[in-house]
């Protein structure tokens, strides 16, 4: 977490976090790092459903349409957070810990969202394993992937870089929204 710490220091960029499935674990990891105020504004753990919709602001329709554990959540629990915590990014986390299947979704299958003021990136990951050890595992690849999306997203290779790890991390779906978040539309 030092490295990622770091990485939004150099970029003056503070962050957010909006947690269902990690139940906080990322701002929990995160807030372990010396000077980390600097940077982390603060977090929501939404675990049920109403939290997302009554705190977040994540659409009900949204959520009836996609379910919890899909992209169109993610994208909207770190959407909506990034403007409620006034961040300059955050990372969102949903997804189906296990051991039950649910929605019709297996155990392991996360998405998280990360939203800058211009984009948001959102992957799907297939994770397997025991629960705890799932929701400590999609935190470091999350942590990777905000390390990298926080130095370099603004160099002309960027999505090369993006592609290399993305793949070396093993997510199984990947998208970039790139537009202005207030003409997202995920609903």
């Amino acid at each position: 977490m030092q490295a990622l710490v770091d990485a939004l220091k150099a970029e003056a960029l503070s962050i957010g976090t909006c947690e269902s499935l990690t139940g906080g674990m990322f701002a929990s990891e995160l807030t372990s790092v010396p000077g980390v105020s600097a940077v982390f504004k603060g977090g929501f753990v939404t675990y049920w459903n109403t939290c997302k919709i009554d705190v977040v602001h994540v659409s009900a329709e949204t959520i009836d349409k996609y379910g919890v554990v899909s992209a169109p959540t993610a994208i909207e629990m770190a959407e909506k957070s990034r403007r409620l915590l006034e961040c300059g990014c955050c990372i969102s986390f949903t997804g189906n810990a296990g051991p039950d299947v649910l929605e019709g979704k297996p155990a392991g299958l996360v998405y998280s969202a990360v939203a800058f003021d211009d984009a948001v990136y959102v992957y799907k990951l297939q994770l397997s394993g025991e629960r705890n050890a799932l929701r400590h595992q999609v935190c470091e690849v999350m942590k990777e992937i905000l390390r990298q999306l926080v130095g370099s997203r603004h160099a002309a290779d960027f999505e090369k870089q993006h592609q290399r790890l993305i793949e070396n991390l093993g997510i199984m779906e990947y998208n970039a929204y790139i537009k202005s978040v207030k003409e997202q539309n995920h609903g």
